[in-house]
């Protein structure tokens, strides 16, 4: 599948389909294809903490989630927590950040890895859901992420029930300016 198509195809599914093939191996794949992102000073900072165990599945649905994510999630069959090292992406050796993003760099490069990642699974047929509404926290506890980890998102994957509409996009020209 050329890149134009599964841009043109992939979507943000709230309705995943029973069962389906998601392996390991395939988040796996998701991952190293992920890491070919560029990244401030190569740091590579971005994590990526794989829920395959439906039990831990339905423990974050129903204690992480509010309602929204919690229906939006039936049948997934795996939640990809996304982090991010703090302190070293965009930060200078002695610890003072080379500009006023600090750790702004950190999430920036973990987006850059993200879209791969979400890339590379609708590539392979695996559709996804990307997620803010989370209690990070309570993440945290569950999954044991360290603490010098930002918790960014949580990713989906699954294979849809239903084919959304796209989205209207904006116009090319609204944002893009040239000097």
């Amino acid at each position: 599948m050329e890149l134009k198509e599964i841009l043109e195809k992939r979507r943000s599914i709230r309705e995943y389909a029973e069962g389906g093939r998601l392996t390991a191996d395939m988040v796996k794949d998701f991952v190293t294809a992920a890491l070919e992102a560029p990244s401030w000073k190569n740091t590579q900072t971005a994590r990526y903490h794989a829920v395959l165990s439906q039990d831990m599945i339905q423990k974050i649905r129903e204690k992480c989630f509010g309602s929204w994510n919690f229906r939006n999630t039936a049948n997934v069959q795996a939640l990809v927590v996304t982090a991010f090292v703090k302190d070293i992406s965009g930060y200078r050796k002695d610890g003072t950040p080379d500009n006023e993003l600090g750790n702004g760099w950190g999430i920036y490069d973990a987006g850059l890895q993200n879209s791969i990642f979400l890339l590379k699974a609708a590539e392979a047929g695996i559709d996804s859901l990307v997620m803010g509404i989370r209690d990070a926290a309570l993440i945290r506890e569950l999954l044991e992420i360290p603490e010098n980890e930002e918790i960014l998102s949580v990713i989906a994957l699954g294979e849809r029930a239903v084919t959304p509409e796209k989205p209207l996009r904006r116009q090319t020209d609204d944002v893009l300016k040239f000097y």
